[in-house]
């Protein structure tokens, strides 16, 4: 169905029914994504302040068939929150609804507006002894509304899971301009249909977040953090299998680092202090959160005995220090920056089955270089089985070389991906970036019925058009 455009005529329409300074001419940072993949002209932006101002502004949109594109930190990958080409769209943009409403540690709740940072989120469960457990490389400009619509994954989903399972409750707009008042704290809520679950994940497909309850956890009274040399990929796993053995739940991040991530902060990231003088092919960073009876019991110091004398770890560091642990995360933290200074020719979020893992990295190494002499640098969340599986130019190239190249090779990765029974997006989401790939890899049955609920809930079709469904 055709879309208007957000011309003068519907601001005109549309500002005496909000206050003042809410609408405005977009400025560039809402009009492209952070890689610059994505990009238009002009936008009209929405500055809400409420619940009922975004109802407002979304019955208008519905009314008038005007495209909608719910705007967060911005810092999403896939291209979500652009719309490159058609009608001049609504940007709507919830940094205005940044507060906290309330937050409990007896209950382990907090309930928190769409637009609040992440960073902010954290920081006021954490004033009343409480943990919310999500922590992403942008956490200090992502936003918990952009979160929630792409279930944002994370450093700590192995022990807390991604950001579905941290939320309790949801306020959101639907694209008919109703509030759907739904920021329940319960845990157990059995009562039909799950929308909550529907939203998030959603995009901005389905409707506008706008607020949400989230889970608090107990603060781990102290971290145990260890950087391990492991020999192949397959002793990575078998570490995993030994710490889950020791340490259960408390296991809150099991991270895989190729050497080529070592070679390229080394290069790019000289300040990066690298734990080992010898860059070893595999690294683990194990991070432990304790709670008050295992404290100061020296956990990983047993475990690594054990691994060291079963030859599934080769060499090993436990940070003595905050600082030291720091410099640990530091190393994983940068490896995007390093990535970004390299210049990746296609760049892969995927998911895979853990114990296939190993098998899929050297297949994917090999078809790569079926196809050229590239470099991969494969990291991630080994613990969750989320890899970044990333494709470079070889030493002294640029990526503008082989621009011509990179369909090519995602295609033959994400094809290995399926072949694996992975997914070839773990926690970026869908976004404009994979509308094919979506297509190509779901099954029909799983796509028709996507579709019909897209179809359902918003058919206008103005809400985020082009997102996770192709435009027309």
């Amino acid at each position: 169905m055709s879309l208007n455009a957000a011309d003068s005529n519907f601001a005109d329409m549309l500002r005496p029914l909000l206050p003042n300074d809410t609408l405005r001419d977009a400025d560039r940072k809402y009009l492209e994504e952070s890689r610059g993949r994505f990009h238009r002209e002009s936008a009209l932006l929405a500055l809400p302040r409420s619940v009922e101002e975004v109802a407002i502004i979304v019955k208008a949109c519905a009314s008038e068939r005007v495209g909608l594109v719910p705007y967060g930190g911005g810092t999403g990958l896939v291209g979500g929150q652009v719309i490159p080409d058609g009608p001049r769209p609504l940007v709507l943009s919830l940094e205005r609804m940044n507060m906290i409403r309330s937050v409990s540690a007896a209950s382990g709740v907090i309930v928190a507006e769409a637009g609040c940072i992440l960073a902010d989120v954290q920081a006021a469960s954490e004033a009343v002894d409480r943990l919310f457990p999500l922590s992403l490389a942008a956490q200090g400009s992502a936003q918990i509304g952009g979160n929630l619509s792409t279930n944002a994954g994370g450093l700590n989903v192995l022990r807390y899971g991604s950001a579905r399972d941290l939320c309790l409750g949801l306020e959101a707009v639907l694209p008919n301009g109703e509030i759907w008042r739904g920021l329940s704290p319960l845990r157990k809520n059995n009562t039909g249909y799950d929308i909550k679950n529907l939203l998030i994940g959603s995009e901005g497909t389905l409707g506008v977040i706008t607020a949400a309850s989230l889970r608090l956890f107990s603060q781990p009274v102290a971290h145990e953090t260890a950087m391990l040399a492991v020999p192949s990929v397959e002793a990575a796993l078998a570490l995993l299998s030994l710490a889950q053995t020791h340490f259960g739940e408390t296991i809150s991040a099991f991270e895989l680092i190729a050497r080529e991530s070592l070679n390229f902060l080394q290069a790019s990231l000289p300040d990066i202090r690298l734990p080992f003088s010898e860059l070893p092919d595999w690294l683990v960073l194990i991070e432990l959160g304790l709670p008050k009876s295992m404290a100061g019991q020296d956990c990983l110091t047993r475990m690594l005995q054990e691994a060291l004398e079963g030859e599934i770890v080769l060499d090993g560091m436990i940070a003595m220090s905050a600082k030291q642990r720091d410099e640990f995360w530091a190393v994983r933290e940068n490896i995007p920056a390093a990535n970004r200074v390299v210049g990746s020719i296609s760049s892969h979020d995927v998911s895979i089955p853990i114990e296939r893992i190993p098998a899929f990295i050297d297949e994917g190494q090999a078809v790569v270089a079926d196809i050229g002499p590239f470099r991969v640098n494969c990291f991630g969340h080994l613990g969750d089985g989320n890899l970044h599986f990333n494709v470079f130019p070889p030493a002294g190239g640029r990526k503008s070389d082989y621009r011509d190249l990179q369909a090519k090779i995602q295609h033959a990765v994400h094809d290995l991906v399926h072949h694996y029974g992975g997914s070839f997006s773990a926690e970026h989401g869908v976004g404009r970036l994979k509308t094919d790939d979506l297509k190509r890899y779901s099954e029909p049955v799983k796509y028709d019925t996507m579709h019909a609920v897209k179809t359902l809930l918003d058919p206008l079709g103005i809400m985020n058009p082009g997102a996770v469904f192709s435009a027309g």
